[in-house]
């Protein structure tokens, strides 16, 4: 699955765009739409699933190790000020690798949900490594830094499909700053290969692959593509 990025998800405060959407989803009019009553107000359940690829509204993370994750960034998270909600700020980051098929991205936006669902604020950000590359390629109008810096500080971020990109100099670099800046403020990162782990050195370097080393922690999903099981049964 090959996911546009978005931009950072807040929960904590309402904007009109994710508004516009949750609205849409609804079919209701944002034009003669009647603002709800308190009791009717969107959830932070809902906000989340408006902002997700609707393939992934109802992702359910089921992994041990990745709810073992859940549990650990849930725990980090902190209050901003006192009384506000406490939000996802720093924790580890998890590298889940199989083959095409295996549940792994369908594991990583369960795993956001399930932050949710535990109370915590999350602002975060999904994209794909061809999608990332190809949006922070130099080019006429565009600010590459301004949005290497913009996903590098995201508090939560989902990187699909790391090494699926053709490698070059370039890729390796951009991936290098990008996970050593994570890697330095402590970020979690969920991050998603279709390489076997001990082909990710030779694919993206040995920088990346340390830092990696450093702070994910590894997941090997079982070699077995769901996709076609269910097409097959």
């Amino acid at each position: 699955m090959r996911t546009r990025h978005r931009e950072p998800q807040t929960l904590v405060e309402g904007t009109l765009d994710r508004m516009a959407r949750i609205l849409a989803a609804r079919n209701i009019d944002p034009t003669t739409a009647v603002v709800p009553a308190e009791d009717e107000t969107v959830s932070p359940l809902e906000a989340l699933s408006a902002g997700m690829p609707p393939r992934y509204r109802a992702a359910l993370a089921d992994h041990p190790q990745v709810l073992d994750w859940v549990r650990t960034v849930a725990e980090a998270a902190v209050a901003p000020n006192q009384g506000a909600r406490r939000q996802v700020a720093t924790g580890p980051s998890l590298l889940m690798a199989g083959v095409v098929g295996a549940g792994k991205t369908h594991q990583a936006y369960g795993a956001v949900r399930r932050l949710v669902q535990s109370g915590v604020g999350v602002c975060w950000r999904a994209t794909t490594a061809a999608d990332l590359y190809a949006d922070l390629r130099p080019r006429p109008g565009a600010d590459s830094e301004r949005e290497l810096a913009a996903v590098s500080r995201c508090p939560l971020l989902i990187i699909d499909d790391l090494g699926a990109a053709k490698a070059s100099e370039w890729v390796e670099e951009i991936t290098y700053r990008l996970i050593n800046r994570r890697y330095n403020y402590e970020l979690p990162t969920l991050i998603t290969t279709n390489l076997a782990i001990r082909d990710l050195r030779a694919h993206l370097g040995d920088r990346v692959a340390s830092r990696l080393a450093q702070m994910t922690t590894r997941v090997e999903f079982e070699q077995v593509d769901r996709r076609r099981h269910r097409l097959a049964t």
